[in-house]
């Protein structure tokens, strides 16, 4: 049993934020039930972002596909969505209309912009959330343009992250109160709070080329190796730093934080690193603790000792290769219970669930209210 069983879930979102979201809840025991759009063609698929879910196919431009949805929003403890403001009001799937229906849902609306604001309507992705949020300016190595860090920060980290704290935070609250309540999760918000550190420091360890975090130290930043592959150097703490100049026999040891050294350090520090591959550098510092780690691949990373001890990249119920639930819980970990859902594929069960025979089925399948897979 899961830390989150008997949770209901409904999640109407479709970009990668909203899907990782519900599926860190359902990874947890959550029941999540995909809600599919039934005349929008084939949902993203292959990217194990939809395990442990079921999917229903509805048609929420008809009023048995609405009536469908409030159905199962009365049992329901979460309602996901991720559309711009306005688009779910004109679906009957409102905050207004479904806390009417059931005031204990905690209902999630997970966009860039937010639901207020001049943007809240814009069109957006990632990298220009982060941009408005200031963290993009830090990223970087201070000559060339800003360089996106994949999409991370916003649309995982600050979004699909943060929605789901956001959501267990409201479920806790509701213990209280016995009431839900509703979430306005921006993507551009949750970017902003993982830089309180760096907002609070004004940039004195980010600033790209620079800063002590930025790549300005030669003590934290990424080195070529003779293979062409690379090592990470993260020896910030002295007795670090000592380790790292003992493994590459680099002789700097007393000049650690003199700034106007470090390009020069660099340069050492690169030479040095260029004379053995990345496999002859992870097994010099394997003997020494200087937070030198080398840079593996995806095809790499699943095959790292430590990964594959601790069953990080397990095999799913698909065959292919997952990453762990995350984080561990001792008691009730999460599990990977189920496959990636066809489109529709848990349509005609769920239906049962609430009542419906097979009759009633076949007439709302005819009728185009849902789809079966």
């Amino acid at each position: 049993m899961g830390a989150l069983d008997g949770l209901r879930v409904l999640d109407l979102s479709r970009l990668a934020p909203g899907p990782y979201c519900s599926m860190l809840l359902a990874d947890m025991g959550a029941d999540v039930l995909r809600v599919d759009n039934a005349v929008g063609g084939p949902v993203r698929s292959g990217d194990m972002l939809s395990r442990n879910k079921r999917s229903i196919a509805l048609n929420l431009k008809t009023s048995s596909g609405q009536r469908i949805l409030h159905e199962l929003a009365r049992s329901a403890d979460v309602f996901l969505e991720g559309n711009r403001p306005g688009v779910c009001a004109r679906l009957g799937c409102d905050y207004p209309t479904l806390s009417a229906l059931n005031e204990r849902l905690v209902y999630c609306s997970l966009t860039g912009y937010g639901q207020t604001g001049p943007m809240s309507q814009a069109a957006g992705h990632d990298v220009n959330y982060i941009a408005l949020a200031g963290v993009l300016s830090q990223i970087g190595n201070g000559s060339d343009p800003p360089l996106p860090p994949l999409n991370l920060v916003a649309d995982f980290g600050g979004g699909g992250l943060m929605a789901a704290f956001g959501i267990l935070c409201a479920l806790f609250e509701r213990r209280r109160s016995g009431r839900g309540q509703y979430i306005d999760a921006a993507m551009i918000d949750g970017a902003a709070s993982l830089m309180a550190v760096h907002f609070a420091q004004k940039g004195a360890r980010s600033t790209p080329g620079i800063g002590l975090l930025g790549g300005g130290a030669a003590f934290y930043r990424c080195y070529e190796c003779k293979c062409g592959g690379h090592v990470s150097v993260g020896a910030i703490e002295p007795q670090f730093f000592a380790a790292l100049c003992e493994g590459t026999g680099v002789d700097v040891l007393d000049q650690q934080m003199d700034t106007e050294r470090w390009p020069e350090h660099i340069e050492a520090f690169r030479r040095a690193f260029l004379t053995r591959t990345r496999d002859e550098w992870a097994e010099v510092f394997s003997e020494l603790d200087a937070c030198v780690s080398p840079v593996l691949d995806l095809d790499e990373a699943p095959r790292h000792a430590h990964n594959a001890e601790r069953g990080t990249f397990p095999i799913g119920p698909d065959g292919e290769i997952h990453i762990a639930p995350a984080p561990r819980l001792e008691r009730t970990p999460g599990t990977l219970r189920r496959r990636e859902p066809r489109m529709g594929e848990h349509t005609e069960e769920v239906l049962a669930e609430l009542g419906y025979g097979a009759g009633d089925i076949l007439e709302l399948e005819q009728n185009g209210a849902v789809l079966k897979a």
